[in-house]
């Protein structure tokens, strides 16, 4: 393997940040080598890197050791893929009053993810899954992410952003009651399973969420090709992957176009440097579901 290829990392953390602003500054030292796009809030850290491996593996270190961080993002787990394309032209680091924006009613209580790991289910017992039929398994993506590719069997909400997905939850959840039905959910990373599952639990439902999501469900199963229709769409210059974690040849404007609803994505991805910044820099959701003016 070349030492100068590069490889991709996504990950996340939910954790009590006591200084956003400090911890922003030091993550912007440590990043300094590497492209990609970073979120700190009082919740925590949201992030997607692209680098050299060593460059990588010095900053995973970094994170866990550097003192300034007051060992809050310690345990993180790592999703690796490689790169044909570079994913990122620079290195982008907000601050942010959350790292993923669940989309509550005006006064709702905030939602504490911190500690909260949910019902974790195993990729090998995430294909069981997939054909119990007293099991719905629900896509916590956008639209146009499972128009792309998902689980065999699984339900796409239709949701165009995030924050609709509660909306969808509330409307459903007394039917799949009803009907005895387990809920499991997943997405590209685990961050927006992790946050809902963490919302629902608050209102005493439990959950089931795949581990580590797709990315992980890919990395640990050679056949994931059996249960994975299409591919998988990422927040960067690469566009989309496939089970082998191998960027595939799809386009913006294929993920994209004919969907009226999702013109300004597509005009946003063409006019600027990454995908990734046509939803607001983000690395899992563009915080509002409203197109920019």
């Amino acid at each position: 393997m070349s030492t100068s290829a590069i490889f991709h990392d996504s990950f996340y953390k939910f954790a009590h940040v006591s200084d956003v602003e400090g911890t922003a500054a030091t993550l912007r030292e440590l990043t300094a080598t590497l492209t990609g796009s970073l979120l700190v809030a009082r919740e925590g850290l949201n992030g997607t890197v692209a680098g050299t491996a060593a460059a990588l593996d010095a900053f995973r270190a970094a994170l866990a050791r550097d003192a300034r961080l007051a060992g809050c993002f310690t345990g993180i787990e790592f999703k690796r893929s490689p790169c044909t394309t570079p994913p990122f032209q620079r290195m982008k680091v907000h601050s942010r009053p959350e790292i993923l924006p669940l989309g509550l009613p005006a006064g709702s209580a905030e939602v504490n993810a911190v500690g909260h790991v949910g019902l974790q289910v195993t990729p090998e017992r995430w294909r069981e899954l997939l054909d119990d039929p007293n099991v719905v398994v629900i896509d916590n993506r956008n639209h146009f992410e499972v128009r792309l590719g998902r689980f065999r069997n699984a339900v796409d909400p239709l949701v165009r952003n995030f924050r609709d997905f509660p909306a969808y939850i509330e409307a459903q959840l007394p039917l799949w009651q009803a009907e005895g039905k387990q809920v499991a959910m997943y997405c590209t990373g685990g961050i927006r399973c992790e946050k809902t599952s963490a919302w629902l639990h608050e209102r005493g439902v439990a959950v089931l969420q795949l581990e580590g999501g797709i990315l992980n469900y890919f990395a640990r199963m050679p056949d994931a090709q059996r249960d994975w229709d299409g591919e998988c769409f990422v927040f960067d210059n690469r566009i989309a992957l496939d089970t082998r974690l191998h960027e595939t040849a799809a386009t913006a404007e294929q993920v994209y176009a004919g969907d009226p609803h999702e013109a300004w994505r597509l005009q946003r991805a063409l006019r600027l440097d990454s995908p990734a910044e046509a939803d607001a820099a983000d690395p899992a959701e563009r915080p509002s579901a409203t197109p920019p003016p």
